[in-house]
């Protein structure tokens, strides 16, 4: 006697309920749907670029040097923290991420907290520029920003904040110069660029991946020919991370939130943000592919700058290492866990929701993260 049909394990099959469709249904469907168009394309062609601007926080220009430019965000308080902190973002992006809408910018939380913010704002690097390396970057640029806001406030050290690939910068600069840094906040940063081989993640790390990929004379190649990296091309490289995703969210994702005004302003905010893509130097690009992706020098304190090695045991001061917990552009094995690998005693990990945007965009994230790392800091000071 035969067995009845049954799923895996022996789970017995379930039935599959059919699909009723009717013509009534599919009008209801189509109408809907022309009616979150029709009301969409009318606010979309109301809004102006103040109801689209982003990075509003108030700032004033303090210096400026090539394409770089240091900001002072005006304090929100009357007595802010007495030791300023820096920001150091990324190249692969503009800073405006981080202020991107007044209710949900990080800049202006962290202001609320009574700290006193600073800026760097890499700006557009051209061709011209295309022969920086990460020390001029570093030991320049980023050394100015320190020694400027120093010479402002009369002090010895300021407090800095690394995100992203500027944390990478900020980890470089806290061991080359240590006698300037009072404490350092890395957020979504990636160290142990092999982080991910022995702990992989699934669905994060391509661009780890691709990296390693490559032959040296590959990258060689790569940054000879275009000598500058395009924003376009860069911005690409994020987008085939999840080119299904970064499809939809402008046709059907899109569709469902044109009657809504709160998503589609903050959807067009963030696009905003994204097509305003700075070209990346190639001598950086040679570094960070060849130096940190492939082989790893950073966290084995093997990385030199223009002759002088990176010695992490040099990073003497307190260490705050903020990852996401949903980060598929930075696995998270490549970013926690390094408590050990600094010269400091006084090294903590803050894990928070979300994404590698989504650390600074998203609403959880939001309430965790600057009450957390303005607490830290004022903690120190």
């Amino acid at each position: 006697m035969s067995k009845p049909e049954s799923g895996n394990q022996g789970t017995p099959a379930q039935a599959v309920l059919p699909i009723r469709i009717t013509p009534e249904g599919v009008l209801r469907e189509f109408e809907d749907m022309r009616q979150k168009i029709s009301q969409g394309v009318k606010r979309l062609t109301e809004y102006t670029d103040d109801d689209l601007a982003i990075a509003t926080a108030p700032k004033d220009e303090v210096w400026r040097q090539d394409m770089v430019r240091l900001y002072r965000y005006r304090p929100v308080v009357e007595k802010p923290a007495p030791v300023p902190v820096l920001i150091v973002y990324a190249l692969v992006g503009r800073y405006q991420m981080i202020d991107l809408e007044e209710e949900r910018s990080f800049v202006r939380k962290l202001l609320g907290e009574g700290l006193d913010l600073y800026m760097v704002d890499w700006g557009h690097p051209t061709r011209a520029q295309r022969w920086l390396t990460i020390d001029d970057y570093v030991s320049g640029y980023l050394d100015d920003c320190v020694d400027a806001i120093r010479a402002r406030h009369g002090v010895d050290k300021v407090n800095i904040l690394g995100i992203c690939q500027g944390g990478v910068f900020t980890t470089c600069y806290a061991a080359l110069f240590p006698e300037k840094v009072k404490n350092l906040v890395l957020t979504v940063s990636p160290l142990d660029f092999h982080g991910d081989k022995s702990q992989p993640e699934q669905g994060a790390g391509y661009m780890n991946l691709w990296a390693r990929s490559l032959d040296a004379e590959d990258v060689d190649l790569l940054v000879d020919t275009l000598g500058m990296a395009p924003g376009a091309m860069v911005g690409f490289a994020f987008l085939m991370m999840n080119p299904v995703s970064n499809m939809t969210k402008y046709t059907t994702d899109l569709i469902h939130i044109l009657n809504d005004e709160a998503k589609l302003l903050n959807f067009l905010r963030m696009e905003r943000w994204i097509a305003d893509r700075p070209g990346h130097p190639g001598e950086v690009m040679r570094q960070w592919f060849k130096d940190l992706y492939q082989d790893n020098k950073l966290i084995r304190s093997e990385l030199e700058l223009d002759g002088r090695r990176v010695d992490l045991e040099r990073i003497d001061m307190p260490v705050l290492n903020v990852f996401a917990e949903g980060d598929v552009i930075i696995p998270t094995s490549c970013s926690r866990g390094l408590d050990g690998k600094f010269g400091t005693s006084d090294y903590s990990e803050l894990a928070v929701p979300g994404g590698h945007i989504g650390t600074f965009v998203g609403g959880k994230a939001q309430k965790i993260l600057a009450p957390a790392i303005a607490k830290w800091i004022k903690d120190r000071t």
